[in-house]
């Protein structure tokens, strides 16, 4: 339908303490790490994700209250939608609301819709979380043609970004020791840089769903049990259609 759809989500806290890992260590040397167990502070990682191009747009903060996640959200969603192109066709106001009201379908946590609706441009799938739901943040984001999408945590579309902060991480801070949370969160915003570099996107289903797709075909379900067989089961033929086609009754 021409909308960008964008998946929001923070990760963390991570700590600054040895992060485990591989490490290139010569043989018989492993890699050691201090018996003291000192933290040297925590950071975590706010994520705005779009699929579809695979670009992620991160920031790392010490701590994320409401007063600075709304604020880098709304920087970001800005310089976003700046980027989008404007809708050429304006729908009429009653046919703009049913298009705003039809995503809503189905949903649990639904907000109130404003009065006077722009035309829809992006959905941004959320958590549920109570600060994602404040009434200043949800009212801006209708005002500049953006559906917040609320799902709960490890669900379908949010999974993604889930998924992208796992690997941003991963890179980051696997097998290394951060001294501090400005280190950590130098490596978290680098690592994000470079994988904007050469993005991957994102698809549902992909070459495993291929692979099941044609090793399911190459199957012969059986039902009732889930089990299938590698050949087709010549079925047994009922007694008056053995009868049938022998000629013998007749009708």
């Amino acid at each position: 339908m021409g909308l960008a759809v964008w998946g929001m989500d923070e990760a963390g806290p991570y700590q600054a303490i040895p992060q485990p890992g591989v490490h290139w260590q010569p043989i018989g040397r492993p890699a050691r790490y201090p018996h003291e167990h000192v933290r040297h502070g925590i950071a975590k990682m706010l994520t705005l994700f779009h699929p579809a191009s695979g670009q992620v747009r991160v920031k790392g903060v010490t701590s994320c209250p409401n007063v600075i996640l709304h604020a880098w959200l709304e920087a970001e969603l800005l310089a976003i939608l700046d980027a989008l192109p404007t809708p050429i066709v304006l729908l009429p106001e009653d046919e703009n609301r049913a298009a705003w009201e039809r995503w809503q379908a189905g949903l649990t946590v639904k907000p109130t819709l404003c009065d006077e609706l722009p035309p829809l441009r992006m959905l941004l799938v959320m958590d549920n979380l109570a600060g994602h739901l404040t009434a200043c943040f949800v009212v801006w984001l209708f005002k500049h043609g953006i559906m917040p999408l609320y799902t709960p945590l490890s669900g379908s579309w949010l999974n993604m970004t889930e998924s992208i902060q796992r690997i941003v991480a991963g890179r980051a801070l696997a097998g290394q020791t951060p001294a501090n949370s400005a280190e950590l969160i130098e490596w978290l915003e680098a690592t994000a840089r470079a994988w904007n570099a050469d993005p991957t996107p994102f698809e549902w289903g992909g070459k495993r769903q291929l692979r099941r797709r044609r090793a399911y075909l190459r199957r012969h379900p059986l039902g009732g049990s889930g089990a299938c067989t590698r050949r087709p089961i010549r079925r047994r033929l009922r007694f008056t259609e053995q009868w049938r086609h022998s000629g013998q009754v007749t009708h």
